[in-house]
């Protein structure tokens, strides 16, 4: 199979769907606690519920944190993802170059057989 047939098994719409951080209107007491209680779920190892919180306040510094725990435990798209909505540029950028890197592994590779 040649390299450009590859890229036709990329879905349309690629393989990730980034939203936007849901910022929802609260007040600051309220979303102070909420995000102790996110940082109290994930420390325990509650990610679900730790990720819709700080994805619902926008706490940056915690979608970073699920990004990293993804990233570490081998699940590169989701934390991609995180880093995407966080924003964190800087990871982002540095897992675009990987995955850009195994592409062209793979296109080589393709194209010797």
């Amino acid at each position: 199979m040649k390299g450009y047939e590859i890229l036709k098994r990329i879905p349309k719409d690629g393989f990730l769907k980034v939203g936007e951080v849901q910022k929802q209107p609260l007040a600051s007491d309220k979303k102070t606690a909420l995000n102790r209680k996110g940082n109290e779920l994930f420390n325990t190892g509650n990610l679900d519920k730790a990720k819709r919180i700080f994805l619902t306040t926008g706490y940056t510094d915690g979608i970073i944190r699920l990004g990293d725990y993804y990233y570490n435990n081998k699940q590169v798209l989701e934390a991609f993802r995180m880093y995407c909505l966080a924003p964190a540029p800087d990871k982002k950028e540095i897992l675009i170059e990987r995955m850009a890197s195994v592409i062209q592994y793979w296109l080589k590779n393709d194209e010797r057989k």
